[in-house]
């Protein structure tokens, strides 16, 4: 048990006194009850803590991490034929990673890693919608009538998929070499969905990557690199799946 002041401070929240003050606001909440009496203690691997509303995650040796997988790297962490997979991209980790959900080998972008399976599990479970955004270069130009079509939702053969949100970037070209940038959100998690929902709108993927998945965004990690997730992500994340 720590005294919850300190461990706010140790959290990076504030210094220690700016910490006290913010209980005395009303503004740190631990288990679902505000809490304003300075030296309450807490259990900081298990307690629930909101700061302004804010989730702030409890200590824990697990690690979160985001990925920015490369083209032609398959998502798994060994694989029969020899290919380039996620483990040869984390091979100084002393962890036993997870990965959360997949991307397809020409796939690249955003992949969530972790040690903690059930963390994985639920962040990859459709029941917890947490929304994944991708951008597609396809061929045509993609037109209002195509952006209402996917909005509607489409039926695949495995069953209708609800898109989000749905933009043009940009868009260029006539004829065959016509081409589209597209911004897509969804929260399904099937094989191949995004490239086979384009696909079934008649604008075949040429290149997908994921920029984000729910609050975390790829940003500007360069292709192959890792970092850790920020407190208000993994907070965030953690609010999602229920843990």
């Amino acid at each position: 048990m720590i005294r919850l002041q300190k461990l706010l401070a140790q959290s990076g929240v504030a210094s220690r006194r700016k910490c006290e003050e913010l209980m005395l606001d009303g503004l740190v909440e631990v288990d679902g009850e505000i809490v304003t009496r300075l030296g309450t203690k807490v259990d900081p691997t298990t307690a629930v803590i909101r700061v302004d509303g804010r989730r702030l995650p409890p200590i824990s040796p697990n690690v979160y991490l985001v990925l920015n997988k490369p083209r032609g790297v398959v998502s798994t962490m060994s694989d029969p034929q020899g290919r380039r997979t996620i483990s040869d991209l984390v091979a100084d980790r002393p962890e036993r990673l997870f990965h959360v959900g997949r991307l397809d080998t020409d796939t690249t972008g955003l992949l969530l890693l972790t040690n903690d399976g059930e963390f994985a599990h639920r962040m990859a479970h459709p029941s917890y919608e947490v929304y994944k955004t991708y951008v597609a270069e396809v061929s045509g130009l993609v037109d209002r009538a195509v952006l209402d079509r996917l909005k509607a939702g489409v039926t695949l053969e495995d069953g209708p998929v609800e898109v989000s949100k749905v933009r043009v970037v940009s868009s260029n070209g006539h004829g065959d070499k016509a081409r589209s940038i597209v911004e897509l959100v969804i929260h399904e998690g099937r094989n191949r969905i995004v490239r086979r929902l384009l696909d079934e709108v008649g604008h075949p993927v040429l290149q997908l990557t994921r920029t984000a998945f729910g609050p975390v965004k790829l940003g500007r990690l360069p292709s192959g690199a890792l970092r850790d997730l920020t407190s208000a992500e993994l907070g965030k994340l953690l609010d999602a799946a229920q843990l």
